[in-house]
């Protein structure tokens, strides 16, 4: 009963769905509009996917929010799944961001006759990134204040809620090519994305995990916050693939190290002097197929791979 319920409700924000052979539903993806029902949704996981652009998620709620779906609707679906799982409803502790967009953050998948909006296309070609991502990624940009001239990469929690942004410089001159938000970096960047019963992947920035695209997470730097160790202990997370750019050598050492000696499997790529980004997802999964389980002893001699 509680599906059919479920199933009505995103009917009336996804449009008409049809029921596939296992038991889940398609319906249309609201993130690339492809024109088949490509945007699968299980209502016994919660795990939804579209088979097109590759959004995906382990939360309905989360879907809901992201497609900025009415209240009401979002209420009822979360009272639905709380009382078929047999959730009090109480009030959740939610962890609190002192972090928003810029007012001037404009959403590029919105097209515009600003040159600036070129330009950041322009840009985001370059660097391999194309329409899926920017929708996935909610990639946007700005033409003033303080973030003039920047890409705008937002991160969102595991619940949906933005929990700090990325602001790139999009020419190539400029002094300050990042310009972080004034709060600390301790977060998991884009946990919204994560499925913390797979293998992941550790990479430096933002722009090399949009590349590697599958259970990644960008450090914004060369080690985890405490924050996402903290995540990684209580999720029992098992496997590691470690992909810091390849001037980190040393780094990726001690951070490899460091994973060990949580019990967690380590797998050290050997990044052919090149970023994962540089790279592109084709051969950067290539590469990682191909690496083998690195072994405490070579970790402590310093060498990369066993």
């Amino acid at each position: 009963m509680y599906k059919y319920e479920l199933v009505k409700l995103l009917e009336k924000v996804l449009y008409p769905s049809y029921e596939m052979k296992g038991g889940e539903h398609a319906f249309h993806c609201p993130f690339c509009n492809h024109h088949k029902k490509k945007l699968q949704v299980n209502f016994e996981t919660q795990k939804w996917h579209c088979w097109v652009c590759n959004a995906g998620g382990h939360k309905i709620g989360i879907l809901l929010r992201k497609i900025n779906a009415p209240k009401q609707i979002i209420s009822e679906v979360l009272k639905i799944l709380g009382d078929y799982k047999g959730i009090k409803h109480e009030k959740d502790e939610k962890t609190e961001y002192n972090v928003s967009l810029p007012q001037c953050y404009k959403p590029l998948w919105h097209k515009s006759d600003n040159p600036l909006y070129k330009n950041a296309i322009s840009y985001l070609k370059k660097r391999g990134i194309g329409g899926i991502d920017i929708l996935r990624y909610s990639i946007g940009y700005c033409s003033s204040n303080g973030y003039s001239n920047r890409i705008i990469i937002p991160s969102y929690d595991a619940d949906g809620k933005l929990n700090y942004f990325i602001a790139r410089d999009m020419f190539p001159n400029s002094k300050l090519k990042y310009k972080n938000p004034p709060m600390s970096k301790d977060t998991v960047c884009f946990e919204m994305f994560i499925n913390w019963n797979e293998p992941i992947v550790l990479c430096e920035g933002v722009f090399d995990a949009i590349a590697i695209r599958r259970n990644v997470i960008p450090l914004l730097g060369k080690f985890p916050s405490k924050t996402l160790v903290t995540r990684l202990v209580e999720k029992k997370v098992k496997k590691i693939y470690v992909a810091l750019d390849e001037d980190a050598k040393q780094d990726a050492i001690k951070l490899s190290k460091f994973l060990m000696d949580y019990g967690i499997s380590t797998y050290l790529l050997d990044m052919k002097d090149k970023d994962p980004s540089e790279l592109g997802f084709t051969q950067f999964w290539k590469l990682l197929n191909l690496t083998k389980e690195s072994k405490f002893s070579d970790i402590i001699r310093g060498r990369l791979h066993a």
